[in-house]
């Protein structure tokens, strides 16, 4: 199935009622496909929040770990590494997501698309690797990220057969036996010709090939982060993550140095307040793009008179 499809097929296996935790900033699809179904309430244009929502911020004050919602929830999107801000959660940390859900019966929609480029110890490439996370966790997995099949579209669902989600009046329900019935149902599957090249990832030949493709944006990651650094921007990510999250100038918003980067140095990026409202003050850069390009826009960055 195709990834951007993931997360907004499975709310479709969910009432309408169920409220839903999402980090702030969050990749929009998690929220957009809630809206679209019905299940946001109503937008409030001051706050840029809606009502029916939980917003759990990630921000530089928390260090970029999300705290456990106040209330009982029923759905958590949580995305490790994170897209937009390239940080990462540890295992100790995840493992408080997964004791909260066991406690409030909640479900944890857990999307792994950037797990090829982790790095570091201690931090989980899947969060089945946390003790009891088959009970209460739904993961995503892309080809998008590591074959490069953004294009023509590829990924896969794990629902462990054990996950229950209840009804109303208290009954079980197999997670596993809803997903299946909804996808036989309105899915006719990805192409065998995509099916082929996904097979091909596993090949020895074809895990080479991924491994050099993604050292190669690794690389271009660091030096992003590192010639943001060296011209004095505060950066994160950049380390598990093919994205760099840097903190605009103080006194403009994430759109006015969207415009300045733009329009003075030639470089494109992300603008933070298009993630969620505790996006605004940063700024998303990728390192998806040719060695050529990247170390150009360095360069650019770099002699770029910012006064």
């Amino acid at each position: 199935m195709e990834q951007n499809a993931i997360p907004g097929n499975i709310v479709d296996i969910f009432a309408k009622e169920n409220k839903v935790a999402i980090t702030d900033p969050v990749y929009p699809v998690y929220l957009d496909t809630n809206v679209m179904s019905g299940r946001s309430g109503k937008y409030d244009s001051k706050t840029g929040k809606y009502e029916n929502i939980i917003y759990l911020p990630v921000t530089e004050e928390n260090n970029f770990k999300p705290e456990l919602p106040k209330e009982k929830v029923d759905i958590i999107y949580l995305c490790f590494p994170n897209n937009p801000t390239g940080t990462v959660l540890t295992k100790q940390e995840l493992k408080k997501w997964i004791d909260y859900a066991k406690e409030n019966k909640s479900i944890i929609l857990y999307d792994a698309a950037y797990e090829a480029f982790i790095e570091e110890e201690n931090i989980p490439h899947s969060i089945y690797e946390i003790e009891g996370a088959k009970d209460v966790a739904i993961e995503f997995k892309s080809f998008s990220k590591t074959a490069g099949f953004t294009g023509v579209r590829c990924a896969y669902t794990i629902v462990p057969k054990q996950l229950r989600g209840y009804t109303k009046d208290g009954r079980e329900i197999s997670i596993n036996k809803l997903w299946n019935r909804r996808t036989t149902t309105k899915f006719n599957g990805v192409s065998y010709i995509v099916q082929k090249a996904a097979e091909a990832t596993y090949s020895e030949e074809g895990k080479k090939q991924i491994e050099d493709n993604i050292k190669y944006y690794k690389e271009n990651a660091k030096i992003i982060k590192n010639g943001l650094e060296k011209v004095g921007f505060k950066v994160y990510g950049a380390i598990n993550s093919p994205y760099i999250w840097l903190k605009v100038p103080e006194g403009i918003s994430s759109w006015e140095f969207f415009d300045k980067l733009l329009n003075e140095v030639n470089v494109v990026g992300t603008p933070g307040s298009g993630f969620g409202p505790s996006g605004e003050g940063y700024f998303r850069l990728t390192a998806f793009a040719t060695r050529e390009n990247t170390i150009k826009a360095m360069q650019r960055i770099e002699n770029w008179n910012r006064d």
